[in-house]
């Protein structure tokens, strides 16, 4: 970044632009004094401010924020589900189909990004997404792909190889769309699972073979690709994230990340957080979410230790709302930033 280069300073519905890379030299809202009393009715404010200045290596004669993060440490970022799936309307998404609404309450909440479940590549790229997402300054988390089960009940270890092929390609397309936003594409679903047809190891051959192909995909197109193990009632493949690690270990590719899915972790891992720990740099993404699969905060999950050990690991990724919309989506909205803020941003 240059001298000149200009600072964009979110700040409840507008934007602060200094062209000047000093800190001084920045117009704060409130001048240094009474930090607490008038952060405290923008919370909004605060947590961008932190991360801008978190991300920004300044030095300043001002006062630091209040309970402001050290510079050397991760900053997780925050995201929010919304899904178009006509049929995936009882699952587990925060919003569904209105995208620009869910853009809207997201970044007044002080949501950092979108997750967005489509049906196809071809409905994502019919979304002004672009235009949504710089109007709200909001970031594509992630895509899901899960639509290819859901919609087409297409897997990665299906028995018939032109079925695989599609599924693949089904995949690709999602990627591809998504790429375009920077964001990733999951397999969650779609990875399958074994049966009386096709056996564990072939499955597991299928699964790795097929990850191998879309991770050099995804490197070609600058991206990752993030593979979620799941509990043992939707997939046998693997239900655990050391299940996951030793799926992804033979890759050629360095471009599959796991998804740790707070929701399914409570049901297969011994320890959430060693869990973590033991996985390391290979999270890519994390569903923020949970014990029943409702908002964090709204559950017996101990989000605590998950999130010193995602700090030991230095994860930056985003931390994602894929919950339930009880009781309603905005409610379960407000719920999560509120439990996010208190284990990452205070």
């Amino acid at each position: 970044m240059s001298e000149t280069s200009p600072i964009i300073i979110p700040y409840g519905k507008g934007l602060l632009r200094h062209k000047n890379l000093r800190y001084e030299s920045v117009s704060w809202p409130c001048d240094g004094r009474e930090w607490s009393s008038r952060i405290s009715a923008c919370r909004l404010c605060l947590s961008r401010f932190r991360t801008f200045f978190d991300t920004l290596h300044v030095h300043s004669s001002h006062p630091p924020l209040p309970n402001s993060q050290p510079r050397h440490r991760t900053m997780i970022k925050s995201a929010i589900t919304v899904s178009i799936v006509e049929q995936a309307r009882k699952g587990p998404f925060v919003f569904h189909d209105d995208v620009a609404d869910a853009c809207r309450i997201a970044s007044e909440l002080g949501f950092d990004a979108v997750e967005l479940f489509a049906p196809s590549a071809a409905a994502i790229q019919s979304l002004p997404l672009a235009d949504l997402l710089k109007r709200h300054h909001l970031r594509l988390a992630a895509v899901g792909t899960g639509a290819g089960m859901v919609v087409h009940k297409l897997q990665l270890c299906d028995p018939d190889s032109a079925r695989r092929q599609k599924a693949e390609h089904f995949i690709r397309d999602i990627m591809s769309a998504g790429a375009e936003f920077g964001g990733p594409a999951i397999i969650g679903s779609m990875q399958g699972k074994w049966d009386d047809v096709v056996d564990q190891p072939t499955a597991q051959g299928y699964l790795r073979d097929a990850l191998q192909r879309l991770g050099e995909y995804a490197e070609s197109l600058g991206t990752t690709l993030i593979y979620e193990p799941l509990n043992r009632y939707e997939t046998n493949l693997a239900n655990t994230l050391q299940q996951g690690l030793e799926l992804l270990k033979p890759l050629a590719t360095n471009s599959v990340k796991l998804l740790a899915d707070l929701f399914h972790m409570n049901i297969e891992e011994v320890s959430v957080a060693d869990a973590l720990q033991n996985a390391g740099a290979q999270i890519g993404h994390v569903h923020f979410v949970d014990s029943n699969r409702q908002a964090a905060g709204r559950g017996h999950m101990d989000f605590a230790p998950i999130a010193a050990a995602l700090a030991s690991i230095g994860y930056d990724g985003y931390a994602s709302a894929e919950a339930f919309p009880i009781p309603d989506s905005l409610t379960t909205a407000r719920q999560t930033s509120e439990t996010f803020r208190r284990y990452f941003r205070s």
